[in-house]
């Protein structure tokens, strides 16, 4: 029986980078929700800033344009909202109708940074008009790649402020982030095999979850942080397991010659999705944790896909795509046909179910992180300033 070994790590920068919490989903929300609207199909809201300047005016262009608003010149046909204020010492807002002329928001914000104040005034703007929780000060995990080495960073969703959590020298892969607690699990090559690590970013203590002969790799938490979902090829070939966090009471859920990857969590922690081969073809399929048989998913119009990602409220299931490219593609959570959102891979959910971060390449293959509205196909590039950058996770 595998025994859990503990490694001490150094946990820098890391009371910063703490997850903030979210809200719960508003009961008035002005669009209706996203499976009624169809997946790329709805234009962005018209919002005009008014007295903003440097940083505090690119922060809030950020943190709107990522969940739906568009910000244009007050002048603007059809300009629905105005968001005007200062950052003279501390951010102050008004939000108006440009309809109605009534005022929907007044607030004033201090204690933090300027940046982190600007990141509060756009979560109230998108409560106050979508009726959702605001991303703008949640976090993401993702791997800087490092020619033949990689360690892993946790930023701010938009990639300010990235830190190291990792200095290993070696290689790490696919990190997740434990709901509900300041943790991560991810595949490192720190003593020379494929290993699946806990990562404790408070203390910086490590621990091994599974460190068995051959492949352990591809963790995925479940969504109350109890227990984790991961390949291992222990038994001969790749196949999908289920351990409690710290590595106990294993149980195997797959037993085929083909290649299992990729495993996500149904949001009511039953259900697992994966990638594998049905009839040779590659596909995405479902599993009951509890055990049971294997469920093709159907992914009509979308050829090759794996990745997949089971967004926060249950409804969507998205995942990478590929053809002569890399694409999302996102799908009904039961099946269905395929839409494209955009060119890239690895996605993840946002907490509200609305955006998605994701990995694009340049024409010569340099790796990026972006945010993707997937309701209207806005992009924004991450400013990590860390180069090859993949395998980013959202916190939750």
């Amino acid at each position: 029986m595998m025994r859990m070994t503990q490694i001490n790590h150094p946990a820098p920068r890391l009371a910063a980078l703490l997850l903030a919490g979210v809200t719960a989903f508003g009961a008035d929300q002005v669009l209706p929700p996203i499976d009624r609207l169809g997946i790329g199909d709805v234009p962005p809201i018209p919002i005009a800033l008014s007295g903003y300047t440097g940083e505090v005016a690119q922060v809030l262009e950020f943190d709107l344009e990522v969940v739906g608003f568009k910000v244009v010149p007050e002048s603007t046909s059809g300009l629905q909202y105005i968001l005007s204020g200062k950052n003279d010492g501390r951010v102050e807002g008004t939000l108006r109708d440009a309809v109605s002329k009534q005022s929907r928001l007044h607030k004033a914000y201090g204690g933090t940074s300027l940046r982190q104040q600007a990141h509060g005034l756009a979560d109230d703007v998108v409560k106050e008009v979508l009726g959702l929780p605001g991303i703008a000060r949640t976090r993401i995990a993702f791997k800087r790649d490092l020619g033949r080495r990689s360690e892993l960073y946790i930023s701010d969703y938009d990639g300010y402020g990235a830190a190291a959590i990792t200095s290993d020298g070696s290689v790490v892969a696919a990190p997740c982030w434990a709901p509900g607690k300041n943790l991560l699990v991810y595949t490192t090559y720190l003593a020379g095999n494929p290993d699946i690590m806990s990562h404790d970013l408070s203390t910086g203590k490590r621990a091994y979850v599974a460190r068995y002969s051959g492949s352990n790799i591809s963790p995925a938490v479940s969504p109350d942080g109890g227990r984790v979902a991961m390949i291992m090829s222990k038994g001969g070939s790749p196949d999908l397991y289920v351990a409690d966090i710290d590595g106990s009471n294993l149980r195997q859920l797959t037993k085929t010659p083909e290649d299992e990857s990729s495993p996500c969590w149904s949001p009511d922690g039953r259900t697992i999705c994966f990638s594998t081969r049905i009839g040779g073809r590659r596909t995405l399929a479902t599993i009951p944790v509890a055990g049971g048989a294997v469920k093709r998913l159907n992914t009509s119009g979308a050829v090759n896909p794996s990745e997949p990602a089971w967004s926060p409220d249950g409804k969507w299931i998205a995942f990478t795509s590929q053809r002569r490219d890399f694409e999302i593609c996102v799908v009904p959570a039961a099946g269905g046909t395929a839409r494209t959102v955009a060119v890239g891979e690895d996605p993840s959910w946002s907490p509200n179910s609305r955006t998605l971060v994701m990995v694009q390449r340049d024409k010569q293959a340099n790796r990026t992180l972006s945010v993707l509205d997937v309701l209207t196909k806005q992009r924004k590039t991450l400013a990590t300033g860390l180069g090859s950058c993949s395998q980013p996770t959202w916190a939750r």
